[in-house]
């Protein structure tokens, strides 16, 4: 057996989706509550207190004192639990300097998840075509029918997680599948040059465009940035009326010009993650023996103060996390070539290394063997062929 995730658009009706809120409103809250107690605890000279612990204080000693606090026993208690122990993972990255100090969950951030998991092996969560029924909350519809295995017998929900993004809500869940069997790659290797002129180039001359180019892409970067101007302004003017009129000063449209900017966010992100969806489905379809890619420094290369936007806007990484993770269940090995490696100056087919090659020359005139290439294919072919190499797992 293996372990899958989906993830899924719902539709929950209006009266669903204020209960995932509220459940994703005392998610938060109880993040909130373990930084902030253990904080006191440290100062006061007290032990930390671990997440399992915390829930055990929390339920005896807590609540009794805080009879105020009581209405949290009207909701999921997986879910504050996970809260515990999303926190506590949180702390323990911070105690060995892996991050920073984590900070509180904010509700303008719409941070916090609704986390639900199968408790028992009678406990069943139940999945039809078009609906999956949630603890607390009932039978939810799904966006996409299908995608969702819903053979009960050999694919599980072992656990799964709701976070809600600029109005639409999400779920992730974790399925217990039977290990895919994989299938002989007979296909020839291939390997990917990634770039800011053009996202990626193989090392048969395919070329995926840069999308940050299209006119869709540029028209909706150029409303976003009215947007954010729209926003600096009313956010000045709601802070002159709050001073004034005092507190209780609220503004509407500054809700609304908010809601529009995270909008306008998560469209640019469906249309990368849907473009690097169908980049990764291309490379994986012939069934190659493994696919190569170099091992960007991307905090290094955004140091480049010319280049820092357009790579920032590229998504290398989560590009090379979701090869991988492809590549990981279909069994296609994945080379990650040493970041040091001279792709683009080594000619590919004598092995002469061009040190002078400066970044506006786009056709690869090798001096030795008089071999002339574009200057991407070239490097791909050297990132398929090179040996100084790591698997990627």
């Amino acid at each position: 057996m293996t372990l899958i995730t989906y993830k899924i658009e719902i539709k929950p009706t209006k009266k669903q989706a204020f209960l995932i809120d509220r459940h994703i409103g005392v998610s938060r809250w109880a993040y909130n509550l373990f930084l902030e107690m253990n904080q006191r605890r440290y100062q006061d000279g007290y032990w930390y207190m671990g997440a399992y612990e915390f829930s055990k204080w929390f339920n005896n000693d807590y609540l009794p004192a805080n009879p105020d606090d009581l209405w949290i026993k009207d909701y999921y208690g997986k879910s504050t639990k996970q809260a515990f122990i999303d926190a506590d993972a949180a702390m323990k990255r911070f105690f060995k300097h892996q991050s920073g100090y984590p900070k509180w969950r904010s509700y303008k951030r719409h941070q916090g998840s609704y986390y639900f998991v199968k408790n028992s092996a009678k406990q069943v969560i139940a999945l039809a075509r078009h609906r999956v029924k949630l603890p607390k909350i009932g039978w939810v519809r799904l966006k996409e029918f299908g995608y969702l295995p819903t053979d009960s017998e050999h694919y599980v929900i072992k656990s799964g997680r709701i976070k809600e993004q600029a109005g639409r809500y999400y779920l992730t869940c974790l399925v217990e599948q039977p290990e895919r069997l994989h299938e002989p790659l007979l296909g020839d290797p291939i390997g990917v040059d990634l770039g800011v002129k053009e996202f990626a180039v193989l090392d048969t001359g395919t070329i995926y465009r840069n999308q940050n180019k299209d006119y869709q892409v540029k028209r909706i970067r150029k409303r976003l940035k009215r947007t954010q101007r729209k926003l600096s302004r009313q956010y000045v003017a709601y802070k002159a009326r709050k001073t004034k009129e005092g507190k209780s000063a609220t503004d509407l449209n500054l809700a609304k010009t908010e809601r529009k900017l995270q909008r306008l966010y998560q469209r640019l992100h469906n249309i990368q993650a849907d473009y690097q969806n169908k980049i990764v489905a291309n490379l994986v379809r012939t069934k190659p023996s493994w696919v190569a890619i170099e091992d960007l420094n991307v905090q290094g290369m955004i140091k480049n103060r010319h280049l820092a936007k357009a790579i920032n806007q590229q998504g290398f990484y989560t590009f090379r996390i979701k090869l991988i993770n492809k590549c990981q269940q279909l069994g296609i090995p994945v080379h990650l070539v040493n970041r040091f490696e001279p792709t683009s100056k080594t000619c590919h087919q004598c092995g002469y290394k061009k040190v002078d090659l400066s970044l506006s020359e786009r056709i690869y005139k090798c001096p030795n063997c008089d071999n002339v290439n574009d200057r991407d294919v070239n490097a791909a072919l050297n990132i398929r062929d090179t040996d100084n190499f790591v698997l990627a797992y």
